[in-house]
């Protein structure tokens, strides 16, 4: 427990000094919730690699500019007909490929996710390192709301917790 709240608030000292280090002008900070649909792959009791699937919902803090998105996560999945539960906390960068420009913008991106995440399963419980890549699109519905849709895959340093790929929907309240 002690190594998960240490993790978990070296994951938010790191956002918030990327957060909260300077504004330049044109950047926003947000608060935001995101919901999915989840695909995990790990070990359980009664099977390796075994694929559960269910939804996954967490809550987001961040800050973005015309090009770049930097975001904190907090998700969790939990799929009892599968065995299988995970809590994730991800730092995640992205960068905006394209911006429509117009009143309602739309920008596709690509990033890049790493944080620590915890897989139980029955006579499992593992934590560790997990890293991966996200791309969707953003659109700016109004100058204070943000809605996403991407696909998040992470993978595991662990043995036992594979990979975790999830499509996400994200709202953002930008202040």
């Amino acid at each position: 427990m002690m190594k998960k709240t240490v993790v978990a608030l070296l994951a938010g000292m790191a956002l918030g000094s990327s957060v909260y280090a300077g504004s330049a002008p044109g950047d926003k900070k947000f608060l935001g919730l995101e919901v999915g649909a989840a695909t995990v792959k790990g070990d359980t009791f009664y099977e390796l690699n075994r694929e559960g699937t269910a939804a996954e919902y967490g809550v987001r803090l961040g800050a973005q500019t015309d090009e770049w998105r930097t975001m904190f996560t907090f998700d969790y999945f939990d799929s009892s007909d599968d065995d299988q539960n995970v809590e994730k906390a991800l730092v995640t960068v992205d960068y905006f490929v394209y911006n429509s420009g117009t009143e309602v913008s739309v920008r596709p991106f690509v990033g890049l996710n790493v944080g620590y995440a915890n897989y139980e399963s029955t006579g499992v419980d593992v934590s560790g390192i997990v890293y991966g890549g996200q791309a969707g699109v953003v659109i700016g519905i109004t100058p204070e709301i943000d809605l996403d849709l991407s696909y998040r895959y992470s993978l595991s340093q662990t043995d036992e917790f594979d990979s975790m790929g999830t499509i996400v929907f994200g709202f953002n309240y930008l202040f």
